[in-house]
């Protein structure tokens, strides 16, 4: 997903867009669900789904106005009793967050002080756009609270947590309820893996998510989420999560049908620079996000474009905790308009305005293959919630043969 030194833990977050599903259930019947006019159609409504009133006005009030495709397929499963397990996948853009948010905001009991349930996310900006996420969804529901279980947050040992919901990244949640004690996952009732391609794909990441599900009562609620499985991934989570419904896309119809994608053909940097300045002058743009294969690339760019006057934010993974909080924030609320990035934004960066993706670079794995994956994931970041975007990719000659299996392997 990143090359040479780059963490791909740091690759992993968000995503969210789904314009056809295959549900497969465990008898191997297989609804195929379609709209021929929408990627968003749904049939159902919120009040169907029998939600607690205080959190029915928590779905309105954040402007939805009926579920999804994927919330309609899965929060009746979701929100069943006996509650059952469920693995996931959803394109980019489609509230999949929403969906196992209300989940968990369902299960939980505001009388109860202590956390009950626990969503593992791949990285620090996607764990605090989930809880921004169930804050904003669960404002009605009083006496609910979120702890956020994040490097630098380390409460001392034997601390009384009070908040019903944990979101944090696996090997802090697992010190929390491993070493610090002051999370009894026997008390779960919930646990959530986010971008569970990464969560469970990831070595470390899933020793950290196995041991913390180990601990946990037979009676807990798994439920994974992601916009993209490998197979082995695929089997891997079906072991984990007993008895679990499966929602999930056949390979050919992952794309994301109402992003243009388009490419220019560069020779080095510096032309590409060049064929950047000419998208702006060519291009309506609300905001951007600007992908980079390095860091280094991606601080050089950040620092060209401001030499010429552009107004730019750069986030990559050197950057503090805070800093980078901050410069999700200055792009969310609008402040600036253009977000320079490697990977860590490739998921996760849920900006309505973002009209426009560029890939600088293309992404490549560890082998130096492109990642159709984080490709995916990439241009997903435009396009939100069926809008139409526009995604450009600035190659170099000697990339094209990459651009060439993109469109073999996305039929696009």
């Amino acid at each position: 997903m990143l090359t040479g030194t780059v963490d791909l833990a740091a690759t992993s977050l968000l995503n969210k867009l789904i314009h056809k599903s295959l549900v497969e259930s465990r008898q191997n019947v297989e609804v195929l669900q379609r709209d021929p006019t929408s990627p968003l159609y749904s049939v159902k409504t919120f009040e169907e789904l029998h939600l607690k009133p205080e959190l029915l006005k928590g779905v309105y009030a954040m402007g939805f106005n009926r579920p999804s495709k994927i919330q309609e397929t899965a929060l009746p499963m979701m929100l069943a009793f006996p509650p059952q397990n469920l693995i996931a996948q959803s394109q980019s853009g489609t509230g999949k967050t929403a969906a196992f948010v209300l989940a968990m905001l369902s299960r939980v009991d505001p009388l109860k002080k202590y956390p009950q349930c626990i969503c593992l996310s791949p990285t620090f900006e996607l764990a605090l756009q989930t809880g921004e996420v169930i804050e904003q969804m669960g404002m009605f529901c009083d006496g609910v609270e979120v702890v956020y279980a994040l490097r630098g947050n380390r409460p001392a040992k034997g601390s009384n947590i009070e908040a019903q919901i944990v979101v944090g990244t696996p090997g802090t949640v697992m010190d929390w309820c491993l070493k610090l004690k002051i999370v009894n996952p026997k008390n779960i009732c919930v646990f959530v893996l986010d971008e569970a391609d990464v969560m469970i794909g990831v070595q470390g990441y899933a020793a950290h998510s196995v041991r913390v599900k180990r601990v946990m009562p037979a009676t807990c609620q798994m439920l994974l989420f992601s916009a993209t499985f490998e197979d082995t991934v695929w089997q891997f989570a079906d072991r984990i999560v007993p008895n679990s419904n499966i929602i999930k896309l056949k390979k050919e119809e992952m794309t994301l049908e109402n992003i243009l994608q388009f490419y220019d053909s560069c020779e080095g940097i510096e032309q590409k620079y060049s064929a950047l300045g000419n998208i702006y002058g060519t291009v309506t743009i609300a905001q951007a996000i600007i992908f980079c294969r390095t860091r280094k690339t991606a601080k050089w760019l950040a620092c060209k474009m401001v030499i010429d006057s552009h107004t730019v934010e750069l986030l990559s993974g050197e950057l503090t905790m805070t800093e980078r909080a901050c410069a999700i924030q200055k792009f969310r609320e609008g402040k600036v308009k253009v977000l320079i990035t490697t990977n860590v934004c490739a998921r996760g960066i849920d900006v309505e305005q973002v009209s426009i993706v560029v890939n600088f670079d293309l992404p490549v794995n560890t082998d130096g293959q492109v990642d159709f994956d984080t490709y995916l994931h990439r241009i997903g970041r435009t396009g939100r919630f069926g809008k139409k975007g526009i995604a450009i990719s600035l190659i170099e000659r000697c990339y094209l043969n990459m651009l060439r299996q993109i469109e073999e392997h996305f039929g696009k």
